[in-house]
């Protein structure tokens, strides 16, 4: 679903939000597979959200 939003349509602030969750998921990818990231993964879905509704004009 993410289809319809690109990059250009984050905010600078959306940007670096994403790119410091994506390095906590990466670190704790790292620690192993058993390890939980769902968290972080609900986190950037909501600022995909955000960005898909200010695009949309919702």
């Amino acid at each position: 679903m993410a289809d319809d939003i690109e990059f250009s349509d984050f905010t600078l602030g959306e940007k670096a939000r994403i790119g410091v969750l994506i390095a906590r998921a990466a670190k704790r990818g790292a620690a192993g597979p058993d390890v939980d990231i769902s968290d972080l993964t609900r986190r950037i879905e909501r600022i995909e959200n955000t960005a898909r509704r200010r695009k949309h004009g919702k």
